[in-house]
């Protein structure tokens, strides 16, 4: 039996990895994202290494077209990442090595993780959002990867604004009006000039953001009735953030519909940063076994 590897395709940062069958990781590098030919040509460099590859998971920063027979398939979409928009990602992969891959987004990878050996382990419905450089969604909906003409946007869901704020919006596309325009880590720095690890808890600023999240919180909720919501990324690794997000939830449900307890509803991340990596390999085992 040969290896399972791991593209974690971040528009930061590519994780790249080998494991077993078993999960146990015996080689694991990150490299910074350059455009689609230099960055996966470091992809390719570190797979090269093993000729005994059976399938590999990738989980790739959107949007991307993951709707099997489109003529896109495969490929980044319009991106603001330079030299990524239209590039033939899982092309070029299979141009390497032909060989089984599952191609998906870096949040359904995660939330994978998640529904598996994570927060929603024992679910069957679960949303994991990730608040970080962009804001994106998994969702599994009786234990699937929800998708339809393509995967989920829902970090860019539109939004109230919160009464107190005047920021006008990262978003180049919906401004001040959506999720990831709103409550993303680079919106969060602009607003207030600094970046969100260095404002203090207590700061009017977690106020506005827990109001945010909470209000997406409240959407998936009403749309999508899951058992369970985890946050991942980095902004949410401010643990305060939680008792924020799941008081505002709850003046923002008003008692509309019942939930789970809030601190057993609303939970952070229980993989970390192995989220990713860990859903590549669990994705791409169960294609292997369902081949």
């Amino acid at each position: 039996m040969g290896l399972l590897g791991a593209i974690e395709a971040g528009g930061t940062k590519f994780v790249v990895a080998v494991a077993d069958h078993d999960f146990n990781i015996i080689k694991r590098e990150a490299f910074p994202t350059l455009d689609g030919e230099k960055t996966l040509d470091q992809v390719i460099a570190f797979f090269d290494q093993y000729d005994n590859i059976d399938a590999i998971g990738i989980a790739a920063f959107g949007p991307i077209d993951i709707v099997e027979g489109s003529k896109t398939y495969g490929r980044v979409l319009d991106t603001p990442k330079r030299g990524w928009s239209g590039y033939d990602f899982l092309g070029r992969m299979k141009a390497w090595r032909d060989i089984p891959y599952f191609w998906t987004t870096d949040v359904n990878g995660a939330g994978w993780a998640e529904f598996k050996t994570g927060a929603a382990r024992d679910v069957q419905n679960m949303v994991y959002l990730t608040v970080g450089t962009g804001i994106g969604a998994g969702i599994v909906t009786n234990g699937h990867l929800l998708s339809g003409l393509g995967h989920p946007e829902a970090g860019h869901i539109f939004l109230q604004k919160h009464p107190q704020d005047s920021y006008q919006g990262h978003c180049p596309f919906h401004g001040a009006n959506c999720l990831e325009g709103l409550a993303a880590g680079p919106a969060i720095e602009e607003r207030w000039s600094k970046s969100a690890k260095d404002i203090p808890d207590g700061d009017l600023a977690w106020e506005i953001e827990a109001f945010y999240l909470a209000q997406a919180a409240l959407d998936y909720t009403m749309i999508l009735r899951p058992e369970k919501i985890i946050f991942g990324g980095g902004v949410p690794h401010r643990e305060s953030l939680f008792p924020l997000i799941r008081q505002s939830f709850a003046e923002q449900m008003s008692d509309y519909l019942a939930v789970p307890p809030l601190d057993e509803y609303i939970v952070p991340v229980e993989n970390g940063d192995n989220a990713g990596i860990l859903g590549c390999f669990y994705l791409c085992k169960e294609l292997l076994e369902t081949a």
